[in-house]
């Protein structure tokens, strides 16, 4: 069994990883403010967080981050530029959310979603305060909540479907 959740893990981190590329690559088309994403690859980390638990969510979560920086030409600059330190701030915040409100049972896995995307964006923004040394970014945190909710909405819809998607198949009731 601990193959399996082994492997599982690892395809997992492999699809975060690849959603996280995609969205830099497309982020900037569809935004106007930097830095913001839809969230694909948090999808994968709601995923973990539910089916496998907290400590494998984190590993899932830090080992895209650090993968990403390292292989992707979007994220650019290496493992200690700013960007990396941004991401780290924001990834950072944004699964101790995820954790803090799934710890009460009254929050629904969209309720999970929005916290993580809300304090993924004040870290990031935190982040950059502290790397450009300029305390007027604060301004931008504002816009960065508002775009925050809709797209921590919607990877919270799709991580609830995939959840119940995968208990499915884990219980064996799998349908077509």
């Amino acid at each position: 069994m601990a193959l399996r959740k082994t492997v599982t893990l690892a395809v997992l981190i492999a699809v975060s990883i690849v959603l996280s590329i995609v969205e830099s690559m497309i982020s900037a088309f569809v935004f106007i403010i930097p830095g913001v994403k839809l969230g694909l690859a948090n999808i994968v980390t709601l995923i973990v967080l539910y089916i496998y638990g907290p400590k494998e969510a984190g590993v899932v979560a830090f080992l895209r981050i650090i993968l990403v920086i390292l292989i992707s030409p979007v994220a650019g600059g290496g493992l200690f530029s700013p960007a990396s330190f941004m991401s780290f701030a924001g990834g950072a915040l944004a699964y101790a959310a995820m954790l803090a409100m799934k710890g009460f049972r009254r929050f629904s896995i969209l309720s999970v979603s929005v916290a993580g995307s809300l304090f993924h964006m004040v870290g990031q923004i935190g982040a950059a305060i502290v790397v450009l040394e300029t305390a007027a970014l604060i301004y931008y945190l504002p816009y960065m909540i508002l775009l925050a909710v809709p797209t921590g909405v919607f990877t919270g819809l799709v991580g609830k479907k995939l959840v119940t998607v995968f208990e499915n198949r884990a219980a064996g009731n799998i349908e077509d």
